[in-house]
C-alpha cells in the first residue's frame, strides 16, 4: 500500500469514528460526563475499526489507488469527475 492509500484509509476511519461518536452523543443527550457517553465513545470505535478493514480490502481488491471497493470508471487516475 502506498502513502495515498494509507491517508485515504485514515481519513475514512476518522470520519467513521467522528460521525458515529457524534451521532451517539447527540442521541444520548450530549452529556459528556456520563458513563453512557463514555460507552458511546467506545462503541464509536467499532465502526472505525471496521473502516480500516474495509479500506484494506478495498485497496487490495477494488480501486488500487484508494480504499474504495469499486474501481473508478470513466475517469483517469489523478483527475476528478469534473476534469
Amino acid at each position: 500500500m502506498d502513502k495515498k492509500v494509507l491517508v485515504d484509509i485514515a481519513e475514512r476511519t476518522l470520519a467513521a469514528y467522528v460521525t458515529t461518536f457524534l451521532g451517539l452523543i447527540l442521541a444520548d443527550g450530549f452529556d459528556l460526563t456520563s458513563v453512557p457517553a463514555l460507552k458511546a465513545a467506545a462503541i464509536a470505535a467499532l465502526p472505525a475499526a471496521l473502516s480500516v478493514i474495509k479500506g484494506a480490502v478495498g485497496s487490495r481488491f477494488g480501486d488500487k489507488g484508494s480504499a474504495a471497493w469499486l474501481p473508478r470508471s470513466g475517469r483517469k487516475a489523478g483527475r476528478g469527475a469534473g476534469s
